[in-house]
Order: C-alpha cells, then structure tokens, then sequence
C-alpha cells in the first residue's frame, strides 16, 4: 500500500514532479496558438501549415494516450513518466529551433508522442505514492496547480512571442525537465510493473493515429481538391475501419469495443465531440482574431482570453457538487448553450472592438457554460461503467476530446471558406471567423439537444471525480486508475 504523506518532505517533492511534468504539456495545449501569427511570418508558412502545427501534436497525443498509460503500468509509472518528460523535452528543443514549417510539425509530432507518456503517468504518480488518507489532497493540489499553469499559459506565452520570441514558448519546456527528471529520479517512488501481463495493442494504437492524421490531411487540403486529396480520405476512412476491426477481434484492445454498450457512456462521448470541436475550434482561430482583425499583440490576445481559465478554476468544484445534488442532464444543456451564446456574442468582435464591451461578456459567458458543463461530463463518464474500468472510461474520453479539437481545427477554415493567405487579410479572416462561429455554436447546441434528451443521473455508488478543480480548456480531467492495473 502506498504510504507516503503530503505533509512529508518527500510528498511535497512528488507534488512538485507531477505538477511540473503535466504543466509541460498543459501550457503548450494553451500557449502555442497566440503564437501562431508570429510564426506563420517568421516561417512564411501559410494557414494549413499553422492548422498542423497545432494539429500534429494533437494527432499523436490523442492517438497514443491510452498507450501511453498502458506502459506506465507494464514498466514502471516514474519510468515511462521520466522518459516522457525527457522525449517531450528534446522535441521542444526541436520545435524552438525549428528553420522551417515542415520541421516544426514533424517536431510537434514527437512533442504529442512525449506527452502520451508523461501526461496519464503525472497523475498515476500520485495515486500510487500517496497514503489512501492524503491522496485526495494530493489529487485536488495537483489539480489545482494545473488550472493555475492553464491560467498563467497564455499570459507567459504571450509575453515570450513579444519579448524574447516565439521559440522560447516550446524552449521554456528545457528547464523545466532539467528540474523535474532529476527530482522524479530522487524522490518518486516506482510503481506498477509487479506482474503486470498481456500484450500492448500497438496495433489499434497506430491505427487510431495513422486514420486521424490521414483524416486531418484530407480536410486541410479539401479546398485544393485533387487525387492526392481523394485518396487520402479513402485511406483514413479505411484505417478507422480497420481500427474497429482490430479492437473487435484482440484479447486486450486499447479500446475495447463492449464499453460502448452502455447507452450513457457513449452519449456522453458524443456529447464530448460536440462540445470540444467547437472548443477546440474556438481557441485556435480566436487567437488568431484578436491578433490579426483586432490589433492586439500576443500578450494582450494570452491576456485577453485568461478569463475562461480563471472562472473553471475558480468555480468547477462548486459546479460539481451542484451537479451532484440535481443531476447531470441540467448542467450538461445549459452549459453548451452558454458555451454557444458566448460564441455568437464573438460575433461582435471585429475591428476596433472594446475588450470590456465586446470581447469581455463573450469570453465571460463562455466561461460560465464550461464551468457547468465540464464537472457534471466528467462525472457522468466515470459513473456509465462499472468501478473498475472508470479509468479507462476516462482516458478514452480524454482522447475522444483531443480528437473532436484536432478535427475542429482542420475543418474549420475549410467550412467557413478561410483561403490559405486569410490570417494575412484582416476583412478576409474576420468575415470567415463570424462563419466559423456559428458552425461552433451550432455543435454546442447538438451537443446540448443530445445531453437534454438523453442523460440520466448516474446510479447509486460509482466512481466520484477526483480532479475536482479543472482549468483545461481543450480536454475534460483524465481521471486514473489507483488500484487496478490495466494493460489495454
């Protein structure tokens, strides 16, 4: 049994571990896209070449996270995590001194790989080092921690695009691992890998990511139509074909198709999709609008959106326990009409647009419906299954979310009818933004008629949250599994 206290020495320094290596990966989901218009002038690189500088760290991360975790448990937690803190480290350093586009998405790839490994293991860590009685505590610090990370992201990159540059937004990842391996290395203790068995379906997981990536390319590159485009689609289509095969048919799948026969769980996830495509569209293109059509520098645009941050922080653990005592089905409708009527307040924000008048209501409103929603989603996933797959549940809903966002951002600008040049014309990409909007509130609202129309409060004694407070944007908490090993 883990024995290790939170008021210890070395409980104090596996807290810090942990925060420091999901942090890494936290503030580069946030930071990154108010850089983007520097880098897109910097490289010369056009809209696609932004779409997959965000979306080749997505691919990787959302296809590999359930592996990721699997590992952690075959070969050691503290190990798999200090080899993703590592890898994540060195395909930073890559991306900051990327020469061109094309390297810096291929470096972004490794990035995603790196933090499938790091990010189920930070909070697999302290499950499994924790005493029963603080890890609670520890959970909620974590948790804590990683909003405020999620909150001062955007501010700090911001900061670093208009002072010292955009490359020091992925350069910033060196010292922090320079400081987290060494301490894992010192004062974590391992965990799992006594007796774990089974074989890791690396299959179904090259699978799931080689289908998104195919996909992902064949919606950014649909405007340019073509061969190259057609065949494309048809290849993802049919490694998302295979995929399901594959997980049919394995003893041990990642994925395993019989989790999907409970109705709520895979509502749930549909309502996730929904939910974070329009997220996962809004934050990549709102950046770029208050940048590109507003004026703002990249400071004032990481500034500019700290408000939805700060209000999940501030207000999802009271959101939970109001969900607890009502139910889900309220809060998981009202919160993505909110989320909707934020993003149409968007529609105001235009050139010359006042941040308190116009920018600020919408981001507020926004927050708000996320604030409702996020809490009750996560509760309802871990309350579908049964006890002992809850940490599965999770993850594949985790993923489900980063995939619904990759997604998002590659058909977005396709659907709002963003040329390649658009970021460079301000009337151009404003029109297009006030297009996309409405699609993303048009997914909220599905979202909201699926989860009003269907949800239903979880049975009697399953698996409560323990991430209560969240300050993510781009994906729901990922819940693990402290008892139980799973191999996937």
């Amino acid at each position: 049994m883990p024995d290790v206290r939170l008021a210890s020495p070395q409980g104090r320094w596996i807290l810090l571990t942990t925060v420091l290596g999901s942090s890494m990966a936290m503030l580069d989901s946030t930071v990154v896209n108010v850089a983007l218009p520097r880098i897109g002038r910097d490289l010369d690189a056009n809209l696609s070449a932004l779409q997959w500088t965000v979306n080749a760290y997505m691919v990787t991360l959302a296809g590999l996270i359930l592996l990721g975790g699997a590992l952690g448990d075959r070969f050691g937690r503290r190990k798999v995590f200090v080899v993703g803190v590592v890898w994540f480290a060195v395909a930073s350093l890559l991306c900051g001194i990327a020469p061109n586009a094309g390297t810096l998405i291929a470096a972004r790839a490794l990035q995603g790989v790196g933090g499938a490994l790091l990010t189920p293991g930070s909070l697999a860590l302290i499950q499994a080092s924790f005493h029963p009685d603080d890890r609670g505590r520890a959970v909620g610090l974590w948790s804590g921690f990683g909003g405020v990370g999620a909150a001062v992201g955007p501010f700090v990159g911001g900061w670093l695009v208009d002072g010292p540059g955009w490359r020091w937004v992925f350069l910033l990842n060196v010292p922090l691992a320079l400081v987290c391996v060494p301490v894992a290395l010192r004062h974590v203790p391992e965990s799992g890998g006594e007796g774990a068995r089974g074989r890791f379906d690396v299959l179904g997981a090259v699978l799931g990511a080689v289908a998104l990536a195919l996909l992902t390319y064949a919606l950014i590159e649909a405007g340019d139509g073509g061969l190259a485009v057609a065949v494309t689609a048809v290849a993802g289509v049919a490694a998302a074909v295979a995929f399901v095969v594959v997980e049919r048919r394995r003893p041990e799948p990642m994925m395993p198709p019989d989790i999907f026969s409970s109705r709520q769980f895979t509502v749930i996830n549909i309502v996730t999709l929904c939910v974070y495509a329009a997220l996962g569209g809004f934050f990549f293109l709102a950046a770029l609008q208050l940048q590109v059509v507003v004026g703002y520098s990249a400071l004032g645009a990481g500034t500019a959106l700290l408000p939805t941050t700060v209000l999940m922080l501030l207000l999802s653990a009271r959101s939970g326990e109001l969900a607890d005592r009502i139910g889900p089905r309220l809060p998981l409708t009202v919160g993505p009409l909110l989320c909707a009527v934020g993003m149409l307040l968007m529609l105001r924000v235009g050139p010359g647009a006042s941040y308190w008048a116009d920018v600020l209501p919408a981001l507020v409103v926004l927050g708000l419906g996320l604030v409702m929603l996020v809490a009750p989603l996560t509760a309802t996933v871990l309350g579908s299954v049964d006890v002992a797959r809850a940490g599965l549940a999770s993850g594949i809903n985790n993923a489900a979310a980063r995939a619904a966002g990759l997604v998002a951002v590659a058909a977005l600008p396709l659907l709002a009818g963003m040329g390649e040049e658009a970021y460079r014309e301000p009337a151009a990409f404003d029109a297009a933004f006030g297009r996309a909007m409405g699609w993303c509130a048009g997914a909220l609202v599905v979202g909201a008629v699926i989860a009003g129309a269907t949800v239903r409060r979880p049975p009697p004694g399953c698996r409560r949250p323990e991430c209560l407070r969240h300050g993510g944007v781009v994906s729901p908490p990922l819940e693990g599994e402290p008892v139980r090993k799973r191999l996937g």
